[in-house]
């Protein structure tokens, strides 16, 4: 999966505790962002018809993307035509601004934050 300046784990036991000073709280969701500067991630999740799998990938020849010639998690091979990113935008309509228009019109931009399991 595609992934756009995406922060590494706080080493050692802070990671534990991360959720307290970045990011929403599974517990408190209200609280938003705490860092300065902490961009959205938006999984974006892209479906496209199978008669349109040639044009869905033939859209990227010449866009400039940070997300050109990586690897993804896709469905075409396996019939169901559907590819995932996972990237860093300070909004949707920015985050779908990574993706050609044709892949763009059939993507959704889905705010996510991670949470841990316990």
């Amino acid at each position: 999966m595609a992934i756009i300046r995406v922060s590494p784990p706080l080493p050692g036991p802070e990671a534990r505790f991360r959720g307290m000073f970045q990011g929403s709280s599974p517990v408190n969701p209200g609280r938003g962002r705490a860092t300065i500067g902490a961009m959205p991630v938006f999984l974006l999740s892209h479906r496209h018809e199978p008669r349109e799998c040639a044009a869905a990938f033939a859209a990227w020849r010449g866009f400039a993307s940070p997300l050109r010639h990586g690897r993804v998690p896709s469905t075409c091979l396996a019939g169901a035509h559907s590819l995932w990113w996972r990237v860093e935008a300070p909004d949707s309509t920015g985050a779908l601004a990574l993706l050609p228009g044709f892949v763009a019109e059939r993507t959704t931009a889905i705010e996510v934050r991670e949470v841990e399991i316990p």
